[in-house]
């Protein structure tokens, strides 16, 4: 496959560019043999955490530090996220290999850490019209991703030194407590069915699931592809909210991301990933692989889909609240509204009428 396909960075953008000198005497002071002329490029499709290409001599190392004007400490601690990392890359190769964390605020003004790039491909609403996505490489691909959260659920996060990552014990609760007030906290316009979807979710929380490591945000643009096949997982980002928890509550969350080709018109208009592609998974088919895979009872997984919609709805909420502060002013944010109004408005159809 063309190397045209291959995830690139760009110009970083206005109001989030890096303090080169500081950065530079920091890099110089760790990796002595690479000396030369420093260079920083952004990646510029996530909405979170962001994350840099940065060059120095013959060195590449990726940079991820938390999002400029957030107050969500507890989404954005990059010491938390390099632990998790630095504990599962070994049991787990598809998460990134980090080199180095530093909670010096005198280089970037805030934490950040380092890591080895990994290179390939990352699909987003619509493949490149030169791939070969045909019906058989949907298939493949989506049961290959479907799998990769499976295998993850898997891990015994104990052994691998994770098992004081969270307290499973209450999750489900704590997490509707805390999404609903995050929502409150950044409430920018009133969206009638907030409060109601709130309190359905009180209402109607299930017997948890065993508890697993779980990603939080196992969506298509975190997910790495092996340029020379398209169908072969090579990495998973994006692991700043992993925790231990109801594994179910994850599949929830990606399903909220996963609009089928049946799925209603102002859905399809919020479509993040070429999940309608002739060949790909329904929601449902996603669950029955999974179930068989892991053996877990899905019956409740209706909840678990509203609760995902309404989590990803505040999500967006967060990040819109940002730019009507006029703490970041990435353009892509003005339109954000009309996608929380779709996703909690998705939420509470999942609740009331029981399907996914």
């Amino acid at each position: 496959m063309s190397n045209a396909f291959l995830d690139r960075p760009a110009r970083v953008r206005t109001g989030e560019e890096l303090p080169a000198a500081p950065l530079e005497s920091f890099l110089l002071n760790h990796f002595p043999g690479a000396a030369g002329p420093l260079s920083i490029q952004q990646f510029p499709s996530g909405h979170s955490n962001l994350t840099y290409l940065v060059r120095f001599g013959g060195r590449e190392v990726v940079l991820r530090r938390p999002p400029f004007g957030s107050k969500v400490k507890s989404a954005h601690d990059m010491g938390r996220e390099y632990r998790v990392l630095s504990k599962l890359h070994s049991a787990y190769p598809e998460a990134p290999r980090v080199l180095l964390f530093c909670d010096d605020v005198s280089i970037l003004d805030v934490p950040f850490y380092l890591m080895e790039p990994i290179r390939g491909v990352i699909l987003r609403k619509d493949p490149p019209a030169e791939l070969n996505f045909s019906p058989e490489v949907a298939r493949r691909l989506n049961e290959a991703f479907v799998d990769h959260l499976a295998l993850l659920h898997a891990l015994d996060y104990s052994a691998i030194g994770l098992g004081d990552l969270g307290k499973p014990q209450g999750y489900l609760a704590r997490q509707v407590g805390g999404w609903t007030e995050r929502y409150h906290a950044s409430r920018t316009h009133d969206y009638i069915e907030a409060d109601r979807i709130a309190a359905w979710l009180v209402d109607h929380l299930p017997a948890e699931s065993r508890a697993a490591l779980i990603h939080n945000d196992y969506k298509y643009d975190n997910m790495v592809l092996d340029p020379a096949e398209i169908t072969r997982i090579i990495g998973i980002l994006d692991w700043e909210m992993c925790t231990i928890g109801d594994p179910l509550s994850d599949l929830g969350t990606t399903l909220a991301y996963w609009v089928d080709a049946r799925d209603a018109d102002d859905l399809q208009a919020v479509r993040w990933c070429p999940s309608t592609y002739s060949g790909s998974l329904t929601r449902a088919q996603m669950v029955e692989r999974y179930a068989r895979s892991t053996r877990r009872d899905v019956a409740n997984m209706p909840f678990y889909l509203a609760f995902g919609r309404f989590k990803v709805a505040v999500i967006l909420q967060q990040i819109y609240y940002r730019y009507a502060q006029g703490l970041t002013k990435d353009s892509r944010f003005a339109a954000l509204p009309a996608k929380v109004g779709t996703m909690l408005r998705a939420s509470l159809q999942a609740a009331e009428t029981g399907t996914i």
